[in-house]
């Protein structure tokens, strides 16, 4: 009792004035402790015990080494399994319990061993093996193992299916997840736990139509549901809609905790506007601002908003900043072309609290900021360069137009590793900036060669090509590559969004965008934007539109159409005469549109982030 009232030292008193211990009090207490989240005093009070244990303490212990999954726990938790008297070996409880501990010190081989002594495995069984190899990101493990199942499935085996489907998001995970969706049992489609599930692996199959049919059906929403929903917004790139639920949670009164504020971090980090990050924040608790992870979250949402400023207050405010607080601010640096101040804290940083993520971050600063030499001095200090830095050097190097170094980097890499196929995107997507067409079509083929499965990566790869020859005034090559991408992967091109805030109203653009009730009004303003900038010199430059101009059309009409022009003139409608404009993309800025913007802020004297 007193366990469960979170009351440990009464529990631990009374503990102690008991002079005769027997192996059920000894348990309880155990048992209490896990329940504290306090699995190291479990493993203390463990090595005292000098009786037998039976079948209860060999779960309780197994589940507290599970929870740590620490050098002692891993070391008390094996020798246990491989001491434990033969009698117990085959006590279903003790099975699972030990396949959940082994799964969660990363030792598949050992609990798939195990699972395979068991003779009669029921469902909690496969559950629990299903369970492990989702933890271990083995999801193609959990499905095979799922189609052998020839029992009722539980709760909680639809919720690790899903989980697994989720994870692994291919064409086999969404036919699997679909299906068992679809033929669920009637009593098991009003579980939340099930529900939430559910939604979470639709929004990452990409199905948000059938996750918000779902979401509908819910008569009680609770905050892990908007929660799951919100998160599925983010991935989608829906962060408006995920504002929105943010509204019905507080009209419905409902607690914003930990995992809403880091959900809605997120949102605002997508958006990236200054004024929304700055009111969805300023209706956080308090006491949020004491949690780190939150504190790390708020630097990089601060980073893509552009307000280094506030970055920088929010980590200094962090008592002892760790690996991920330096990182997300050296990021912050990095996103904001202040290569500098990037550098600088980098050499502040604890030697000991640098990972590969660290060095990612501080290269990718220097890339940004054009501080090639900076860039090479760090990476020869590496002295473990893992794919992730080798990579962002070769982007590093790519984005500076250095081809040749970039490939030397890539062939030394392959020499004793298998070939990334983020390197050769990297690699593209400088040809692509550099309109190099030759070294394109050579490092596509190279690809097509290398990742034939990577379906979503030779769509991207595909649309750099593309819009290579297009830029090159090679229409009829361009339409080429579209038709053949369209054949073997479909029409699937991701469209690109820009955003603004006007007035509290975040309005969302695409190219050519008719939707808005004032469209005629901002068109109008677009052109006279577009007059003023050729008045002032600006050569609107053809060779960034990616398709053959059709008969009612003009370089200017097409470019001036574009979501993020759209989006600055919305500010300037109604003789408005903003000082400061923000606007989001999702994808890249043309560069026509780049060197448009900075001319606008220096035509109509405003700011334009």
């Amino acid at each position: 009792m007193l366990m469960k009232f979170g009351n440990v030292t009464n529990a631990e008193s009374l503990f102690r004035t008991m002079k005769k211990k027997n192996i059920i009090t000894y348990n309880t207490m155990m048992k209490g402790y896990t329940w504290n989240n306090m699995c190291d005093k479990v493993l203390d009070l463990f090595e005292q015990i000098q009786l037998n244990l039976d079948d209860i303490s060999y779960t309780i212990i197994f589940n507290a080494c599970a929870q740590l999954s620490n050098d002692r726990a891993k070391q008390i938790g094996k020798k246990l399994l491989d001491e434990m008297p033969k009698n117990l070996k085959e006590n279903k409880y003790i099975q699972n319990s030990a396949i959940d501990m082994l799964m969660k010190f990363g030792d598949v081989k050992k609990a798939e061993d195990l699972f395979q002594t068991i003779k009669k495995k029921d469902i909690i069984t496969y559950g629990v093996m299903m369970k492990g190899y989702t933890l271990n990101h083995i999801c193609d493990k959990a499905l095979d193992l799922f189609e052998q199942i020839q029992l009722n499935l539980d709760d909680i085996s639809y919720t690790i299916i899903f989980n697994a489907c989720a994870q692994l998001s291919n064409d086999r995970a969404i036919k699997i997840g679909k299906k068992r969706l679809d033929e669920m049992p009637k009593n098991l489609k009003e579980n939340k736990y099930i529900q939430n599930s559910a939604i979470d692996m639709l929004m990452k199959f990409g199905d948000i139509k059938n996750a918000e049919i779902l979401f509908k059906m819910f008569e009680k929403k609770d905050i892990i549901t908007y929660g799951a929903m919100m998160k599925g917004y983010n991935i989608n790139n829906e962060p408006l809609k995920s504002l929105k639920l943010f509204e019905e949670i507080k009209k419905n009164e409902l607690k914003i905790d930990e995992i809403i504020s880091m959900i809605l971090i997120d949102t605002c980090a997508k958006i990236g506007i200054r004024s929304i990050c700055e009111s969805v924040v300023n209706q956080f608790p308090s006491y949020l601002y004491s949690n780190q992870y939150i504190c790390n979250a708020l630097i990089g949402m601060w980073g893509k908003a552009g307000l280094v400023k506030n970055a920088q207050k929010i980590f200094e405010s962090v008592d002892q900043p760790d690996v991920i607080t330096y990182n997300a601010m050296i990021n912050a640096y990095g996103k904001n072309r202040m290569g500098l101040e990037a550098i600088d804290l980098y050499r502040k940083m604890p030697n000991k609290l640098r990972n590969e993520f660290s060095y990612s971050c501080i290269l990718n600063a220097c890339s940004h900021s054009g501080l090639l030499d900076e860039a090479y001095s760090i990476f020869n200090e590496i002295s473990h360069k893992t794919q992730q830095v080798i990579t962002t050097m070769v982007d590093c190097l790519s984005r500076l137009f250095l081809f040749d170094e970039a490939k030397q980097l890539i062939e030394d890499y392959e020499k004793c590793n298998a070939p990334d196929s983020v390197m050769y995107m990297a690699l593209l997507s400088g040809a692509r900036n550099s309109r190099q067409s030759h070294l394109s079509q050579e490092i596509h083929k190279r690809m097509k060669l290398l990742f034939p499965n990577e379906k979503n990566l030779l769509i991207s790869a595909s649309i750099l090509l593309c819009n290579i020859s297009s830029s090159l005034g090679h229409h009829e090559e361009a339409q080429a590559i579209r038709l053949d991408r369209i054949k073997e992967f479909g029409n699937k091109v991701k469209a690109g969004l820009s955003w603004t805030e006007v007035n509290g109203e975040v309005v969302q653009f695409t190219a050519h965008d008719q939707s808005h009730p004032q469209s005629k009004e901002i068109y109008a303003e677009a052109q006279r934007i577009s007059s003023e900038l050729i008045k002032y010199g600006h050569v609107h430059d053809g060779s960034w539109i990616t398709r053959p101009l059709r008969e009612y059309e003009t370089v200017e009409s097409v470019l001036c159409s574009h979501s993020e022009r759209l989006a600055i003139a919305f500010n300037f409608i109604e003789g408005r005469k903003p000082s400061f404009i923000q606007i989001t993309n999702n994808l890249r800025v043309c560069g026509d549109c780049h060197q448009a913007t900075k001319l606008i802020a220096k035509i109509r004297q405003v700011e334009i982030v």
